[in-house]
């Protein structure tokens, strides 16, 4: 499926500029571990959305030319390799306040791969079909490279939620119902409205990007305005519908399997992991719990341990 020319427009005119100094400071620690290697590096996630955030944890994704020039050792780059991303911590200091991130190690081309139809999982694409802004780009061509996975993303998002929608639905039903679904197909602990908070934190962004999308779409597609409501109908045989519901239930289970994996590889990797994983459980999903120093010397007992305290209290759905 190839991204429609003015999908890739939208998403450049929406691109957010205003990047903060903190992200900045760390996009410089970052090119002192990486040098040459970083093609890119993005920012995303609930601090973008939230502006200047100097008491949360910046999410970044650092773009590379290949593995084995990024990581340390033969052993992270296999792993990076066989299940992106690699996620590490960094931090430093800011006009006396310590500024925070974890950041995801992927390769440009695997960003490519991962935002495509070619990709099963959401991973990737449910990510970066969301909004994300540029912080660098090693050059033009680079940047147009970012630009197009991140529209193959929401291509690819559309593609796979449309089958599952009612009759008659808006562009928010779409993002809302195809959020819901790419949430539970990872092991992320979310409040019930964190979609619909994502939805219109960026409301211009969707609805755009959508519009943009919805014209290269492979189903026939109809609308209708009510009072001032654009309805969508999209023609989708029962076969496709049946096949798409099939999918999303393996996607799902497929992803609680590789967020495991995920959590127990960025638990050998990630400093302060276990006290990484607490604290995000706790911000996403209002679920506080507390994490002994035995725990903390255990990661991957603790990854157990957590995980069965938070379906117990509720923290995942």
């Amino acid at each position: 499926m190839t991204a429609p020319t003015e999908l890739v427009r939208a998403i450049q005119r929406h691109a957010p500029r205003d990047i903060p100094p903190a992200v900045n400071l760390l996009a410089e620690e970052i090119f002192s571990r990486y040098g040459t290697a970083v093609q890119g590096i993005l920012f995303y996630g609930s601090c973008l959305h939230a502006g200047k955030d100097p008491d949360g944890l910046f999410d970044l994704y650092v773009l590379v030319d290949g593995y084995l020039s990024a990581n340390r050792n033969l052993l992270q780059a296999l792993l990076n390799k066989m299940l992106p991303p690699n996620v590490f911590y960094l931090e430093s200091l800011l006009e006396g306040k310590r500024i925070r991130a974890k950041y995801a190690l992927l390769s440009l081309d695997d960003l490519h791969k991962g935002t495509s139809t070619r990709w099963f999982h959401s991973y990737l694409w449910g990510r970066f079909c969301q909004p994300a802004a540029i912080v660098y780009a090693r050059d033009d061509k680079v940047a147009t490279r970012i630009h197009t996975a991140f529209a193959q993303a929401v291509m690819t998002f559309i593609a796979r939620v449309l089958p599952l929608l009612p009759q008659q639905w808006t562009i928010r039903d779409l993002w809302l119902a195809g959020l819901g679904m790419t949430y539970r197909a990872e092991f992320r602990p979310e409040r019930p409205d964190r979609q619909a908070r994502l939805y219109e934190a960026a409301a211009e962004y969707f609805e755009e990007v959508a519009r943009a999308a919805l014209e290269s779409i492979s189903f026939r597609l109809t609308c209708t305005n009510r009072q001032g409501v654009t309805l969508y109908s999209a023609d989708v045989d029962n076969s496709a519908r049946f096949l798409a519901r099939i999918a999303w239930t393996i996607r799902i289970l497929q992803g609680k399997i590789l967020s495991v994996l995920r959590l127990v590889k960025g638990a050998l990797t990630f400093e302060g992991g276990v006290e990484y994983i607490a604290w995000k459980i706790e911000r996403h999903s209002g679920v506080k719990i507390e994490v002994s120093p035995f725990l903390q010397r255990h990661p991957i007992l603790a990854l157990c341990v957590l995980s069965f305290r938070l379906f117990r209290r509720g923290g995942v759905r």
